[in-house]
């Protein structure tokens, strides 16, 4: 059935107006019961309007209805009604087209003298038959949702696992970096102690330049250790590795791409550190993914603040709007985000809001480096 389905969908829409046209124009020709001038008029007109039966199917389907005056069974209301079913989610239009379909197929034309029971059984046979075509476009309208909702799920858990490889990483990187802190950075500390004491003791002047010497290489090392450290608790995934660290200049971009209606204000002074600027932008990031995954259709305020010495930022959404994908969550992000706040020696504040959204605050010292 997906196959055919495929074939279907490859075949030009106008290709499949002409086809459905003439097929309607010629089962009129064949099956109307008389050939008025009026009735092949409004036979024309109707076979004709399943051309654009797509942008104004009710339209279309009105227009088609004088066919059904004229006929038993008319391929054309036929084809307007499974476009309107296809199309539309209003269960009570749909209903009383069927009964005007059916009522306009039971109506003897000419009119003349009526016969009741007879009415009536073509009443119910016409309906049936009006109400399969409705049948079979809501059936394809809700294999097309299912369709769409199965990929935005599949989306979704592409998306958790990429945040929980990253959150993995994060791991991995956040213990080497406390073992390189513990260890490498204990060991290098007390050879630069040591290598102070030689040169105030020393008296020879070779061993006082050594010590030295040794003092200072210790003391670099010890800063490019730190500066690594911090690198390895901050970093991200794998973006860090190939692409340079993001700024406050991205967060823009990175707000209008981020899947939700969201908006950005405010702005802060050069003067902020790029630490404290890749801080800023992951909290960014991890609070509109959150936005996302858990409050679909809500809209999200990103305001960026300065008070006194600190800055930072305010990430605060509105309650969702529809339900929320059931997803397993590595329950990381939010702690990934304290860690980053405490290394910068700021502070990350995270809850629910008294309107049923959600805000995310990260205050960082401006100095922060």
């Amino acid at each position: 059935m997906s196959r055919a389905r495929a074939v279907w969908q490859r075949v030009p829409a106008p290709v499949v107006d002409i086809v459905l046209v003439t097929v309607a124009a010629v089962d009129v020709w064949l099956n109307m019961w008389e050939h008025t001038r009026l009735g092949v008029a409004l036979a024309a007109l109707g076979c004709a309007a399943l051309a654009f039966r797509r942008r104004f199917p009710l339209g279309v389907f009105l227009l088609t209805l004088p066919v059904a005056l004229m006929q038993d069974i008319a391929v054309a209301v036929l084809v307007a009604l499974f476009t309107l079913a296809e199309r539309s989610r209003n269960r009570r239009l749909l209903a009383g087209c069927v009964a005007l379909s059916a009522i306009a197929g039971s109506t003897p034309w000419p009119l003349a003298e009526v016969d009741r029971t007879m009415t009536l059984v073509i009443f119910v046979y016409s309906f049936a038959t009006a109400a399969a075509p409705v049948l079979f476009g809501q059936l394809l309208q809700a294999q097309r949702d299912l369709a769409r909702r199965l990929e935005e799920i599949e989306e979704a858990r592409e998306h958790e696992r990429a945040l929980h490889a990253q959150a993995v990483l994060a791991r991995e990187r956040a213990q080497l970096a406390r073992e390189m802190h513990d260890v490498v950075s204990h060991q290098v500390s007390l050879i630069a102690v040591q290598a102070g004491a030689l040169q105030v003791a020393t008296k020879d002047a070779d061993a006082k330049e050594a010590a030295r010497t040794i003092r200072s290489l210790s003391v670099t090392t010890l800063d490019e250790l730190r500066a690594m450290v911090t690198l390895l608790r901050a970093s991200g995934g794998h973006a860090t590795e190939l692409t340079p660290q993001p700024t406050l200049a991205d967060l823009r971009k990175l707000v209008e791409s981020s899947g939700t209606q969201a908006q950005l204000s405010g702005e802060l002074p050069p003067a902020v550190g790029s630490p404290a600027q890749r801080a800023l932008y992951r909290t960014v990031q991890e609070a509109l993914t959150n936005v996302r995954k858990h409050a679909p259709g809500a809209t999200a305020c990103v305001e960026l603040w300065q008070d006194g010495d600190d800055v930072g930022v305010t990430v605060a959404n509105t309650p969702p709007t529809r339900p929320s994908l059931s997803l397993p969550g590595s329950q990381q992000g939010l702690v990934g985000l304290r860690e980053r706040a405490d290394i910068l020696h700021g502070t990350l504040e995270a809850g629910p809001t008294t309107e049923g959204g959600y805000r995310v605050r990260l205050r960082i010292p401006l100095s922060a480096d």
